[in-house]
């Protein structure tokens, strides 16, 4: 369909829980120096203008970034920290004006040996990541649908890394679909870290992809939500009502570092909300 515009959703909450949890995801990977490769299958933007038309629509970074920014020379979980300071990077004169995509945060982490593989189908994201992508040889840029290219890319050449998956769910079929194509994925590159996104909307619909997601992957699997609200608030609110990760081979506490920052944001970010971590599958001995 590609007519989702992610501008009007950057720097809103679900993007923050979203990539603080990125953001611990490479760091556990540049603790090593084994180069490793991330692959991200719906790329978006490198950056985001808050002063755009879109974001100025929505105002959502006023909810999410914009309530953490303050905060960001203060003692913050370290994933919280990471992105904080991806951001404070981009914004150097301390006025909150653009927000990093995941590009922009995966590149920051690359080392020299470490590749970037960038995938994305809508024609004008595809024409400025390119252009931001440009005369760096550490990434390459793809134009594919997300799933299929899921399908094409893994495994990278480098056999160490990160697998990021942030569709927008603007067809349905995508919930059922996505488990089907992961579980293949896995299958070739068991070795990889596999990070999913999900909106959390009135309907539950992203149910039908956490049971699909519970069904034969191998690895250790990880569920963390993010609620905006809580009670008969939550059940009520329009529209996004939180916001959900899973990751398949988590790193080594990778789920405690996530339940310090998600019970922080929840805390500070939300009227109310409340933040839960739980494992959909363990490894067994």
């Amino acid at each position: 369909m590609l007519s989702y515009q992610h501008a009007y959703h950057a720097g809103g909450p679900a993007d923050v829980h979203k990539h603080a949890a990125l953001c611990l995801l490479l760091e556990r990977l540049a603790e090593k120096d084994k180069p490793f490769a991330v692959v991200d299958l719906y790329a978006g933007h490198g950056v985001y203008d808050l002063g755009s038309t879109e974001a100025q629509k929505t105002q959502e970074f006023s909810a999410g970034i914009a309530r953490l920014w303050p905060l960001r020379n203060m003692s913050t979980p370290l994933a919280v920290e990471k992105l904080l300071a991806a951001i404070s990077t981009l914004n150097p004169d301390g006025a909150l004006k653009t927000y990093p995509g995941s590009p922009t945060l995966a590149r920051a982490a690359l080392r020299e040996t470490d590749r970037l593989v960038l995938n994305e189908l809508h024609p004008a994201a595809q024409d400025d990541i390119k252009k931001w992508a440009r005369r760096d040889s550490r990434i390459s840029v793809h134009m594919r649908d997300g799933l299929e290219a899921l399908a094409g890319l893994v495994p990278p050449p480098i056999r160490r890394g990160l697998v990021v998956i942030d569709p927008s769910y603007e067809v349905k079929s995508e919930y059922a679909d996505l488990p089907d194509a992961l579980r293949k994925a896995v299958r070739k590159w068991k070795e990889g870290i596999y990070f999913v996104w999900y909106p959390i909307l009135a309907d539950n619909r992203h149910a039908e992809l956490i049971a699909g997601l519970e069904k034969d992957i191998p690895g250790e699997i990880l569920c963390c939500e993010l609620m905006f609200t809580r009670g008969k608030a939550a059940k009520d609110a329009p529209g996004l009502r939180g916001t959900g990760l899973v990751v398949v081979n988590p790193p080594w506490r990778f789920d405690t570092a996530m339940t310090e920052a998600g019970e922080w944001m929840a805390k500070t970010m939300t009227a109310g909300g409340q933040h839960a971590t739980r494992w959909l599958q363990r490894a067994t001995a």
